[in-house]
């Protein structure tokens, strides 16, 4: 605990100021709380709490942040809608609310990383808190910079850990969970990588009609890829035209380019089926191809064990290349993922199997192609389809998880008001309205409200997606991960070898595989990591591999079985059974 003689010297400084400026310690506490009731009567509405549950809750924040009143705290996340809400509405509000100046920093998703490895590798403090991915869990339990938000509960920050706080109601706990069983992040905001199509084409009876004659089964939303890739040639090649514009049956990128390598480390190759069985990550091998045994990572070449390069990750990136040069617009090989996003939205595209729920709100603008004059969405989204090396069991895509992240070399007594801050923009005071504002929900209180239930025709299936069990299956990247940094960076280069034709999808995977490994080699050999450090598996026959059970799974002789497609009506449905 930060010592008492400096919260003393706190309090008597506090004091001089209240002297000063002729007003009692209980004013000032009356003008707190004067703030808090302002802002829940302006701003923070609606919410799954009544306005005097809101008022005990915020109380509670007002008394625990006496000893930091005056207190300057920095915090920063990456630039989205959630967060910029945060830095303009909540961070002020926290402030009129606790006394505790707080600045809260919007930064670009690769700036958040380079500066939080600084401070990891240098021990000096940047931030007092930051909101980084959860796919960064592994690096964080491994390398004993990063603080347990499960040991700070319950030691140091045991006086400021809310009563209302609810671990129980948040939905991504599970994902930022290590290995020892303690939480390490705490969630802020989340969002899915999921199937999005134009629910209206998809309808017309002249379009069906003529998919069923030429397929044998009913216009739907694909259930597996040989669908998907059927739906994407249909539009392509046979319908061309609707409304007298250019349509395309897919959307993409392949610009070399950082982005390139969230494509990919996004889960794209579990989609497919690489990787075991398991959730919320196959184990013993998880999407990335990266197999652990014990903790450790061992290798995630074929040949160590590893599936970075087995035939589903060389199926899935066969399929990528593929599915762009013959049914997206020629311009989707040269943009990057935030030129691509925007294009859906422009109204030639009937279908994206890679589409972030993060874009719903730009996606229901008025106005746009794609929406209704009442206010209500042409399009919808739904599961993503699996390739053909998919098993029940296994993950099916991806959920970014941004979270609340503490270092221990922050001095305690910043980390401990940063924590505050933490809690109070994840409290159910403000968290659906939050929520509301930025589509990324994080409590299962706020998901099933009647806000959201009023909602949800206005938001194409994102409520739908997020009160269904099939939620489960999507999840961000796993522990097996050892420096996520280090490792994600290799990616974008090599499937750019294999995005632009200079090299096959099994010689850009190679050499992929190849890289992580001697990453992994290196990171064994420093004795960097605290914890479930690297242990190298030896090198042998990728046959002995593919002969055991579970990954790496051996090439299947058919790759494009039938297709299969659902009905969007009937997929509601079945969630809706599910969850009785």
């Amino acid at each position: 605990m930060f010592d008492k003689n400096n919260k003393l010297r706190h309090s008597v400084s506090l004091a001089a100021v209240l002297a000063l400026s002729g007003l009692s310690a209980a004013a000032w506490a009356d003008a707190y709380e004067d703030a808090a009731k302002k802002w829940i009567g302006s701003e923070f509405k609606p919410s799954t709490l009544t306005a005097e549950q809101q008022l005990e809750e915020l109380k509670w924040f007002i008394k625990a942040s006496e000893p930091f009143r005056g207190m300057k705290i920095n915090v920063v996340s990456e630039t989205i809608a959630t967060h910029e809400y945060e830095s303009k509405v909540l961070a002020k509000a926290f402030r009129d609310i606790t006394g505790i100046e707080l600045t809260h920093d919007l930064l670009q998703e690769g700036d958040v990383v380079e500066k939080l490895q600084t401070q990891m590798q240098s021990d000096k403090n940047i931030y007092d808190g930051w909101v980084n991915d959860s796919d960064l869990i592994g690096t964080h339990f491994r390398y004993g910079k990063t603080e347990s938000i499960t040991d700070m509960m319950a030691n140091e920050g045991k006086a400021y850990t809310s009563p209302t706080l609810d671990l129980k109601d948040f939905i991504g706990t599970s994902f930022t969970t290590a290995p020892d069983g303690k939480l390490y992040q705490l969630p802020d905001q989340q969002f899915a990588n999921l199937y999005w199509f134009r629910a209206d084409w998809f309808e017309r009876a002249d379009l069906k009609a003529k998919f069923k004659e030429k397929y044998g089964y009913e216009l739907g939303v694909p259930v597996n890829w040989s669908a998907y890739e059927d739906i994407a040639k249909f539009f392509s090649e046979d319908v061309k035209e609707i409304d007298g514009k250019r349509v395309y049956g897919h959307m993409d990128y392949g610009k070399k380019d950082p982005s390139l390598g969230w494509r990919f480390t996004d889960a794209w190759f579990s989609m497919a089926g690489g990787g075991d069985k398991g959730l919320p990550n196959g184990l013993p091998v998880d999407e990335w191809g990266i197999r652990v045994e014990n903790c450790h990572p061992v290798g995630s070449s074929v040949t160590r064990g590893g599936d970075t390069n087995g035939p589903a990750a060389v199926y899935a990136t066969t399929k990528y290349v593929d599915w762009m040069k013959k049914y997206a617009p020629p311009e989707a090989a040269g943009m990057t993922f935030s030129e691509s996003g925007p294009v859906p939205s422009q109204g030639n595209i009937a279908q994206q199997i890679f589409w972030y729920t993060a874009f719903t709100a730009d996606m229901t603008k008025p106005g746009l192609p794609v929406m209704n004059a009442d206010g209500t969405p042409k399009w919808r989204m739904a599961p993503s389809p699996r390739g053909p090396y998919w098993e029940e069991g296994m993950k099916l895509g991806y959920q970014d998880v941004g979270s609340w992240t503490f270092l221990k070399s922050t001095p305690e007594k910043q980390r401990l008001a940063a924590w505050l801050y933490a809690q109070f923009v994840t409290s159910k005071t403000v968290s659906l309205k939050k929520t509301i504002v930025g589509l990324t929900p994080i409590r299962e209180s706020d998901i099933n409200s009647q806000a959201m239930t009023d909602l949800a025709p206005k938001l194409g299936g994102l409520v739908e997606f997020y009160r269904s069990p099939a939620r489960v299956q999507w999840s961000p990247t796993g522990t097996n991960v050892p420096d996520y940094p280090r490792l994600a960076q290799l990616w974008w280069s090599h499937i750019a070898e294999a995005a632009s034709g200079e090299k096959t999808p099994q010689e850009a995977l190679d050499g992929l595989a190849k890289d992580q490994d001697a990453i992994m080699a290196r990171l064994e050999r420093s004795k960097a990591q605290a914890t479930c450090a690297p242990k190298m598996n030896p090198e042998r026959d990728a046959q002995y591999w593919f002969d055991q059970p579970g990954a790496p799974k051996p090439k299947l002789a058919n790759e494009k079985p039938k297709g299969e497609t659902v009905s969007y009506a009937e997929l509601l449905k079945s969630w809706e059974a599910a969850r009785k």
